[in-house]
């Protein structure tokens, strides 16, 4: 299953729920927290389960991923979230505002005890942690890559948050780059889902009309190194697949150089159109291929 675009969706929404299925989105994400006020927290928690249970069963070929983002370890709502939605089965839980490895051991205790009383088979519920959202969490990212973890499948960041908490005014310079305390916390989510083998998912691009800047904002993240983007808008959707699909250019590249490799597995280099090719070109060509030693 593709899972390039992660796209949020208002779970006290009806309207846009009954739409997400037929975005292009490869991952629906129903939100219970930031998009939900607290009037309508439990409207949302049963449109979410709805929604789950109807989408439990995809008949078509597009495998489409059904996560639920909770609220916060630190509030009193996210016991009440999992204990609605999980009778739904979602693929996956996002785990807002985590502060380090702990918060994600201790959501993994709670879904695990959700999916003795649904039947539903023990540790298929997966996580995504948001690590970024405060100093503390920021600094800790890497801590994240050696901890036990098993229900962990990918990191992701966040700006605005950690714009809240440490008071910054703002996130981009002038040439619309992001200044060094959010490029470190972006840096640090990246090679921290690679160490651990994890989904690298890049943060959102919060202008939801501007598509040359998103264009240039997924086609950067992939050349980055991240798997794939979060998005606000349906119409974000379609950007960041095209973005984080190989051209076939670049998958007939990669085949030439594994098939050359293929032919002298003994050599560490080897010349392919007057470049010199070596073993990480290999890599990721075999990466790119979906290839694995």
């Amino acid at each position: 299953m593709a899972n390039r675009s992660w796209l949020f969706v208002p779970g006290d929404s009806a309207k846009k729920l009954d739409k997400a299925a037929g975005t292009a989105a490869d991952v629906i994400i129903v939100d219970l927290e930031d998009s939900v006020t607290p009037d309508n927290k439990q409207r949302a928690r049963d449109q979410a389960v709805e929604w789950l249970n109807t989408h439990r069963r995809q008949v078509t070929e597009r495998r489409l991923g059904r996560w639920v983002r909770i609220n916060p370890l630190d509030s009193r709502l996210w016991r009440d979230d999992l204990v609605a939605v999980m009778p739904g089965a979602p693929d996956g839980i996002m785990l807002p505002k985590s502060a380090g490895p702990e918060s994600v051991q201790q959501l993994a205790a709670e879904l695990y005890e959700l999916e003795q009383r649904n039947a539903i088979p023990t540790g298929s519920t997966k996580v995504l942690a948001l690590v970024s959202e405060t100093a503390a969490a920021a600094i800790s990212i890497p801590a994240y890559a050696t901890a036990s973890l098993p229900r962990l499948v990918g990191l992701t960041w966040g700006a605005e948050d950690l714009s809240a908490a440490i008071g910054s005014t703002r996130k981009r310079d002038k040439a619309g780059n992001w200044t060094d305390t959010f490029r470190f916390a972006r840096t640090q989510t990246l090679l921290t889902a690679h160490a651990r083998a994890v989904m690298a998912i890049d943060t959102l691009h919060a202008d939801f009309a501007d598509d040359k800047g998103l264009k240039r904002a997924a086609e950067e993240s992939r050349a980055d190194g991240f798997t794939g983007m979060l998005a606000i808008h349906p119409a974000q959707c379609e950007i960041i697949n095209a973005a984080f699909t190989p051209s076939d250019e670049e998958l007939a590249e990669a085949r030439v150089i594994v098939e050359a490799f293929a032919a002298n597995p003994s050599v560490g280099a080897l010349q392919i159109d007057r470049r010199m090719i070596d073993r990480p070109h290999l890599k990721l060509a075999q990466r790119l291929l979906g290839i694995t030693e």
